[in-house]
């Protein structure tokens, strides 16, 4: 059996805006981090491992997912994703900071299943895209996110 502690970080780090915070809260409790990013990105870390991965259609996801573990944390804002990683048993948690479950999984997929019928079916196929992060947003992932760690950790508060 696996130490309760014993885990890593994995980060779908494509167009991720919380790499940082992701590495602070990281670094403070010593879990190590694996970055994953396809080929199109230049990125540096004094702290996380970094994996560049082939550009394609979800080569990232499924590197990610591969070497994934139960009891390992991914952070990732792509549904698919989040449901493979809870198949395995990882936790999964979305860059606002909203943990997924088993619980909540099924209805997010359908609502994007929903979404995108929706944006093809209509001759109107652009969207707004996402409303501008704020520093609340942040505080919001951290928060949720170093819970999960101290957690894991088995670290009360």
């Amino acid at each position: 059996m696996t130490d309760k502690a014993d885990f890593k970080i994995l980060v779908d780090a494509d167009a991720c805006p919380v790499v940082k915070i992701v590495e602070r809260v990281a670094k403070k409790y010593s879990v190590p981090v694996t970055l994953l990013y396809d080929t199109n990105h230049a990125i540096t870390s004094d702290y996380s491992e970094i994996k560049i991965i082939g550009a394609g259609a979800d080569a990232v996801d499924f590197a990610l997912i591969n070497i994934c573990k139960k009891g390992d944390v991914v952070i990732t804002q792509d549904y698919g994703v989040a449901a493979m990683a809870l198949g395995k048993g990882a936790a999964v948690v979305h860059q606002s900071g909203r943990q997924f479950s088993g619980e909540n999984i099924d209805g997010l997929l359908m609502d994007r299943h929903i979404s995108k019928a929706a944006r093809m079916s209509s001759s109107k196929n652009h969207m707004k895209g996402p409303k501008k992060r704020t520093a609340e947003d942040d505080k919001k992932f951290e928060s949720s996110f170093e819970r999960i760690i101290r957690e894991k950790k088995d670290i009360q508060y």
